[in-house]
């Protein structure tokens, strides 16, 4: 089994029994490794994200849910990390409502693993809409700005 595959299998045994820490320890000739783990969930109601598509219930006979449609292209995030819409705290940001932008500018920066990865357009168009806050934590694929 893959070290990727363990932590998910153990992820999920962990969430299903409630426990939120785990303490590894293992031997070995020259010493001891410990590791301490403490995961933690975000709360959907600790997180406002107006405008992102949330499914609704359908009024059509096939009864699969729909999404909200956001008008204009959703610029997405490309990893899970900290959104910031400046390059330091009290700067310009990089970008605002009404903005015109073009493919190749950065719109934001993503913070994940102490690395900050700059998010850059893949479209020219006008800034609609920015979908989170300055510091808001992120999710894969979840929309960011909206690009008219």
């Amino acid at each position: 089994m893959s070290f990727r595959a363990t932590v998910e299998s153990m992820s999920k045994i962990m969430d299903e029994m409630g426990i939120t820490e785990l303490e590894l320890e293992r031997q070995f000739l020259f010493g001891v490794y410990r590791k301490h783990i403490h995961l933690s969930k975000q709360q959907a109601t600790a997180v406002a994200m107006p405008n992102f598509p949330v499914a609704t219930e359908s009024k059509n006979t096939n009864s699969e849910p729909s999404e909200k449609v956001l008008n204009g292209y959703a610029l997405k995030s490309p990893m899970v990390g900290v959104a910031y819409l400046a390059p330091e705290p009290g700067a310009k940001p990089f970008t605002t409502v009404g903005a015109q932008i073009k493919a190749g500018d950065t719109v934001a920066l993503i913070e994940a693993m102490k690395t900050f990865n700059p998010i850059k357009s893949d479209k020219d168009g006008v800034v609609k809409e920015i979908l989170v806050s300055d510091g808001q934590a992120v999710e894969f694929d979840q929309p960011i700005i909206v690009i008219e």
